[in-house]
């Protein structure tokens, strides 16, 4: 299968990898508007080549769209102009709604399957891509209803291949969800850090008192903030709102402390602790489907 990928960074390097690992991909054809990102690309063994868009389009048989969101409901009905008639085209974006009602009226919307793989790191650009990235994590294919027979079965191939298990939801419950468990979860991990650097004006202080807790909770905060602006915004509404529910509970918490309520403060970090419980059942359920699931088997269900 002829690959173009548009957006050689963390993600769309990554699925080049694992697709060309799994021999998905016999060609891949880079395009990213960043020239030493392409260079790099290339370097690493990301993509064979990279060529213009209009260019690489044309020759595709497999489109994925690995970009800023903002960008992407732009860009997709270009890409669907330009693809040949029974190419598919795919995209990674964090939220749905904007990009589903970008293409809504194409005339080649059947051959665009929506999905957002929720894989990711603190780290981007060509160097952060590895094999392995997305393997047992969550993808989510939003108006699947919209899409061609032979654009899904090539998605399925796609999200074996990268070893995704897949699920299915409306654009604007997809955004919903994810403001809460992965958007705000970055807002916090950003102001955290930006709390401890405004009061700790001394570095050296920070290295030394940071342990692996505050590590791991403000690793986030590495992340490009060119890749998250726009995912907050896109996403302003539903983001918004947790903020509010986020802001309510820290602000309750810092009643309590201030009347010096222990108890109440217990009460609340163990109500809190019941998202063990939750993480455990995700883990365990995604244990069982991996060894049910036999080498020839899909983990996604059409």
């Amino acid at each position: 299968m002829n690959v173009a990928v548009i957006g050689l960074g963390l993600i769309g390097g990554s699925m080049a990898l694992d697709l060309r690992h799994a021999g998905l991909a016999t060609s891949l054809t880079g395009v990213d508007e960043n020239a030493a990102n392409g260079e790099q690309a290339v370097a690493l063994g990301l993509v064979d080549r990279v060529l213009p868009a209009d260019v690489a389009l044309r020759e595709a048989d497999l489109v994925i769209v690995a970009i800023p969101v903002n960008a992407l409901a732009k860009t997709l009905p270009a890409v669907l102009d330009l693809v040949k008639p029974e190419a598919v085209v795919l995209d990674a974006g964090s939220t749905k709604s904007s990009i589903c009602r970008a293409v809504a009226n194409h005339p080649k919307r059947a051959q665009f399957v929506a999905a957002h793989p929720i894989a990711g790191t603190e780290n981007s650009g060509p160097t952060a891509a590895f094999r392995g990235l997305f393997q047992r994590k969550t993808n989510i294919i939003c108006e699947q209803e919209r899409s061609s027979e032979h654009a899904l079965t090539v998605a399925r191939r796609v999200f074996d291949a990268l070893e995704l298990n897949t699920i299915f939801m409306e654009p604007e419950e997809h955004d919903k969800h994810v403001a809460y468990v992965s958007h705000l979860s970055h807002v916090s991990s950003f102001l955290l850090g930006q709390t401890v650097l405004d009061i700790e004006k001394d570095e050296k202080n920070i290295f030394a008192l940071a342990g692996s807790g505050f590590a791991s909770t403000v690793r986030l905060a590495k992340s490009s903030p060119a890749m998250w602006a726009p995912i907050f915004e896109q996403n302003l509404d539903y983001l918004s709102q947790a903020l509010q529910e986020y802001i309510m509970h820290l602000q309750r918490f810092h009643y309590h402390l201030l009347k010096h309520d222990t108890q109440e403060l217990n009460r609340i970090m163990s109500g809190a602790n019941e998202i063990r419980r939750v993480l455990d059942g995700i883990e365990l359920k995604t244990q069982q489907q991996t060894q049910q699931q036999s080498p020839s088997s899909s983990t996604v269900k059409i």
